[in-house]
């Protein structure tokens, strides 16, 4: 039964590479694992159940090697220098294509919406725990929203994933700037005690004359 499912759900990440979420039916999706359609109702009651389903499965499979790798790095430009890692890995695997077209259709599916954004969440929460942890101590931590750094940090890999199909170069180039941020950071980090503080107070001057 168990591994009934799980051919189920690979099955149908894998119509939706191949034909699109709009050419994800049961036939396909039992026709591509291999199964009697009506095992997809059997297992998950309708196909829209199904997809949610292999939605955070597929991703959980993801995450877990990027979350433990995550917990290794020790400044930022090992952290981007992962991030550019993943992006080849999902972009050769097809994964983009089909995140593209479960994003497409949670805007007007509210349930996929759901499943969609707990799907990114597994994502975007080890990717929060790593910016809390190397920031820890630097002079603009206290100005960083992380949990918003990390959402902002997830959703410009997923957009560079989507932008690369039409603009490799332009793509190229948005991950080589976060490259030069996260190296200005360690500058910054590296500055003495007496720079520090000088830049601590014109940050909070800043931040408290934009509020």
């Amino acid at each position: 039964m168990a591994d009934t499912r799980q051919r189920l759900i690979d099955g149908a990440i894998e119509t939706i590479r191949a034909h699109g979420l709009t050419g994800t039916t049961a036939r396909s999706i039992a026709a591509t694992a291999g199964v009697n359609q009506a095992l997809v109702f059997y297992h998950f009651g309708t196909v829209h159940d199904l997809l949610q389903a292999a939605c955070l499965a597929a991703t959980r499979a993801r995450v877990q090697p990027f979350a433990d790798q995550l917990g290794k790095i020790t400044d930022l430009r090992q952290l981007l220098a992962l991030g550019r890692t993943l992006h080849t890995a999902e972009r050769a695997e097809g994964n983009v294509m089909v995140l593209a077209q479960l994003l497409a259709g949670a805007q007007t599916d509210p349930k996929l919406a759901e499943a969609t954004a707990a799907s990114l969440q597994l994502w975007i929460t080890p990717i929060e725990d790593a910016l809390t942890r190397l920031l820890a101590g630097s002079p603009v931590a206290e100005l960083i929203d992380t949990a918003g750094l990390a959402r902002a940090v997830s959703a410009g890999f997923i957009g560079l994933e989507l932008y690369e199909g039409v603009d490799p170069e332009g793509a190229q180039a948005a991950l080589d700037a976060l490259d030069r941020l996260a190296v200005l950071i360690e500058v910054v980090d590296d500055l003495g005690p007496v720079a520090v503080r000088a830049l601590r107070a014109k940050l909070r001057k800043t931040a408290k004359n934009r509020i």
